[in-house]
């Protein structure tokens, strides 16, 4: 076993006296009424000792971890998954960095271009040229060939590409347009061109007219037995975009329609917290009400997390206490109790409040990303209140994730375990897992370590 995980499992077992209670009937594991799942807390009197034993020499083993993981990822991306020939990425990649399919998805294009120019923006050692080279082809193969001609506009963009720039899919979704946004802004950060900046400034406007205005440009029909719902993952994805679009750029009349955006977002997102405060739900009424079936009692433990960071970012930004409490007890909290698996580890793709089987035929699997959210997470709920139960949770995490993800043998990460912790599909990219989760996770870790350490009250 890895020193460093050796180390989490020992500050695990000092944080708490008690060992747990076995674990439950799986059929009732992920029930409403069972929800103190997650790790006991520290007992009286011992915490100011678990944060001494946490801070320090051991904090910074880890983050010399998380900083070779993030090397080592950015070397796999680098060397296996640029197309020299027609620009941009290819995402489908096998264990060994071969290429498997040759199609570009434009979410995947834009999250690479965004991630590539945010590390060669903010850290040195990857202020390197080949960076800012890849990243610079990515964004010219985005604005030469995603955004596609349709009934929807000129702002529409394609799902997925051709290898040499053809549309193949459109989706009737934001999602592509979201992580079109994300690139060209973040390389207009790095390139200082302006029209970039401004395309991106354009493309979030009709983003905004398509979600609180009219949606009938994204091509989706409304079908008479369609309850119009709200799914989390848009005003979090705008949420995103709000924070990334008015980063460093204060005062006029963009940033401050950028702040209302923002609010409600917040208000959206919030709204998801339902059943009085014990259970977040991934889609909710127009008005905030619960939904009947399926659809209504769905959980994702991942995506809530997410959603947690993304409120304790946006309530440190504007000084809102109430907004980083609301982010930590009801985003990072609860759906860490809910989402753990107390029998094999990791946290549940999807879960059913009310204790049915999810339909998801993978919602028990143990995927990369939510991994990924929990550790940046639970990390940043630390930083900001400074209790030990959460620093020992994200340790928890840190140790199933490191345990079971990376690859030590070809490098970068698994994406898709089965629910004991078994390699289910051993390719590193594909349609959704790319150069994203794994090594922002890896960065906001490294940069939230960096300053636990340089400020250990």
């Amino acid at each position: 076993m890895d020193h460093n995980l050796r180390f989490c499992l020992e500050i695990m077992d000092a944080a708490s006296s008690r060992s747990r209670d076995p674990p439950p009937n799986r059929c009732l594991l992920w029930r409403s009424d069972h929800h103190q799942g997650g790790p006991p807390g520290p007992p009286p009197g011992r915490t100011t000792r678990t944060t001494t034993r946490m801070s320090g020499g051991k904090l910074e083993e880890c983050r010399q971890h998380v900083r070779s993981q993030l090397d080592n990822v950015v070397n796999f991306w680098l060397k296996h998954s640029h197309d020299n020939v027609h620009g941009g990425f290819f995402t489908c990649i096998g264990r060994e960095g071969q290429v498997y399919d040759e199609l570009k998805y434009v979410w995947l294009q834009g999250r690479q271009v965004w991630m590539y120019c945010r590390l060669y923006r903010t850290v040195d050692r990857f202020r390197r040229p080949e960076i800012l080279q890849a990243a610079t082809a990515g964004g010219a193969f985005l604005r030469k060939f995603a955004r596609v001609s349709s009934s929807s506009g000129r702002w529409k963009c394609a799902f997925c590409l051709t290898r040499d720039g053809k549309a193949v899919k459109v989706q009737r979704s934001i999602f592509s347009e979201c992580f079109y946004v994300l690139a060209l802004d973040e390389l207009s950060r790095v390139t200082g061109d302006q029209d970039m900046q401004l395309e991106a400034e354009q493309m979030m406007q009709q983003l905004v007219h398509w979600v609180r205005v009219d949606p009938s440009g994204l091509g989706r029909p409304q079908l008479p037995g369609d309850v119009p719902t709200s799914s989390m993952a848009v005003p979090m994805m705008l949420l995103c975009l709000v924070q990334q679009l008015s980063e460093g750029r204060d005062g006029g009349g963009g940033v401050q329609s950028y702040r209302e955006l923002g609010r409600w977002c917040v208000q959206q997102i919030v709204q998801h917290v339902q059943r009085d405060g014990s259970a977040v739900l991934e889609n909710v009424s127009v008005d905030g009400g619960e939904l009947p079936g399926c659809l209504g009692r769905l959980q994702n433990p991942g995506h809530a997390l997410e959603a947690g960071w993304f409120l304790l970012q946006y309530g440190a930004q504007w000084g809102d206490e109430d907004l980083q409490t609301t982010a930590i007890n009801k985003f990072v909290e609860l759906p860490y109790e809910r989402g753990w698996d107390e029998e094999h580890g990791g946290l549940f793709y999807f879960l059913d409040v009310d204790g049915f089987c999810p339909t998801q035929l993978e919602w028990s699997m143990k995927l990369w990303w939510p991994h990924c959210e929990a550790l940046i997470a639970l990390l940043m709920a630390y930083r900001h209140s400074r209790r030990s139960e959460l620093l020992q949770r994200f340790f928890q995490v840190y140790e199933y994730t490191f345990s079971h993800f990376p690859d030590a043998q070809s490098g970068e990460w698994f994406g898709y375990l089965t629910q004991e912790g078994k390699v289910a599909l051993d390719f590193k990219g594909g349609p959704f897992k790319g150069f994203f989760h794994v090594p922002r996770c890896l960065y906001m870790c490294e940069r939230i370590l960096d300053d636990l350490l340089t400020n250990k009250t």
